[in-house]
């Protein structure tokens, strides 16, 4: 299973609001601190928003930050809202029919929807606060000053 680029930054993205409490963060900031360009940023944030797990500022001295609190964040349903899909072979997209011959007596696909479904359990009981364990590393790592942060 691989997650497309979209959603890691996705990922990036919560983690580094989360990381920076109440403070207004900025698509150029976002960029410049992870190398990514602003207008692939931009649909991200645009969606994050949309799915209301980032609140938007507009106007001058405006930005995003975090809409909830990191604990109540769950990764799968992140993960969820972001991926296109979970096919992880031809034969596992029922969007389209397969043109795989030995379809009709395989068992390869209800398989590999067990794993894709483990796969997601495990993200299931993870928050975006876990992907904070090493908070002060990452802030280092980020440049991002110490915050107050929000009581949970």
């Amino acid at each position: 299973m691989r997650l497309t680029a979209y959603t890691d930054y996705s990922l990036r993205v919560l983690m580094y609001l989360a990381l920076n409490g109440d403070r207004l963060a900025t698509i150029s900031e976002l960029s410049e601190t992870y190398g990514l360009s602003a207008n692939h940023l931009m649909k991200i944030i645009h969606n994050l928003g949309k799915l209301g797990y980032i609140e938007t500022v507009r106007g001058r001295g405006g930005g995003m930050r975090l809409a909830g609190i990191p604990e109540e964040i769950n990764l799968g349903q992140v993960i969820r809202h972001m991926e296109p899909d979970f096919a992880v072979a031809e034969c596992a997209d029922t969007r389209r029919p397969t043109e795989c011959v030995i379809a009709p007596a395989c068992r390869l696909q209800s398989i590999l929807e067990k794993a894709v479904q483990a796969f997601l359990g495990v993200l299931d009981n993870h928050t975006l606060a876990d992907l904070l364990q090493s908070r002060t590393r990452l802030m280092t790592l980020l440049n991002i000053e110490p915050v107050e942060m929000r009581p949970s």
